[in-house]
């Protein structure tokens, strides 16, 4: 399946033009992001697929050709699913920049049993790199930690914590509140997080096709009580843009945060932005 973006290749282009003093930080729209620190450029999560309609229906544009990226350094992915490892989305950039992908076991089965990524594409097996909680390992001038999540949904779920320079972003994936955030909270001393947040909607079943209550991602009181515990100075919200009928509104999180001592800022952008840590 190829991928066509109206958009062209300006974003591809703004990033790698750009020379942040710090962390420059792209939304890619759902769950997707991009980081870069000195020449170093890491995506997280980017997915450039239209879902599945009439069951999961993409609500806002597909930002770039992945053909388009000519300089990524590693891909990590989070969990299993099909918005977070997208051979179509993925593979073309390990193809054109060599870089690494690395992800839990279940997202590296998909990708390499389930989509066939060394095959359908110029991607080599030592390319796919597996990680687990506890784990550390660096990518450029990035240092990349791998950290628990709670995604009732998914088989094994992990979060990251990169770090450069003094600065950190953390990525939940999809995760839920967990036991295990305070303990991250206070471990890292977090700059800028992102986590999923979202309505609850009807989606139609997978089997059946019958539009059944669906919450994927968490509401705003999940939202603020994961954000406080992993004491984020800015929380920056993600995937309330994406699937039809489970999209909400991001702003609405102030209310919920503002008596809170964390996160410290709400930090609400679209897709295409960039914010700087």
């Amino acid at each position: 399946m190829a991928i066509h973006s109206d958009w062209g290749d300006w974003l591809p282009r703004a990033v790698e033009d750009a020379d942040p003093e710090g962390i420059a930080v792209w939304y890619l729209g759902c769950n997707g992001f991009v980081l870069k620190a000195e020449d170093t450029t890491l995506y997280i999560d980017p997915y450039l697929g239209t879902g599945d309609p009439p069951r999961t229906v993409r609500m806002v544009p597909v930002p770039f050709d992945p053909a388009d990226v000519a300089e990524a350094d590693a891909i990590l992915a989070t969990h299993e699913h099909t918005d977070h490892v997208h051979g179509p989305s993925q593979a073309p950039i390990l193809e054109s920049t060599d870089a690494t992908f690395h992800a839990p076991d279940d997202s590296l089965e998909v990708a390499r049993e389930e989509e066939n990524w060394t095959d359908e594409w110029d991607v080599r097996d030592d390319q796919l790199e597996a990680v687990a909680e506890g784990d550390t390992f660096e990518v450029g001038a990035f240092t990349v930690h791998v950290e628990p999540a709670h995604d009732p949904d998914a088989t094994h779920p992990v979060s990251y914590v990169v770090e450069y320079d003094g600065r950190t972003f953390f990525h939940g994936g999809d995760t839920k509140p967990s036991d295990e955030f305070a303990r991250v909270g206070e471990e890292y001393d977090i700059d800028l997080g992102v986590l999923a947040f979202g309505s609850v909607g009807r989606i139609p079943d997978k089997e059946t096709g019958e539009p059944q209550r669906t919450r994927w991602y968490n509401d705003e009181n999940q939202a603020v009580e994961a954000a406080s515990d992993l004491r984020f100075d800015r929380f920056l919200p993600s995937h309330w843009d994406m699937w039809k009928g489970l999209t909400a509104d991001p702003t609405a999180l102030h209310d919920h945060a503002r008596s809170f001592d964390y996160p410290q800022r709400l930090e609400v952008v679209e897709i295409g932005d960039r914010v700087d840590v």
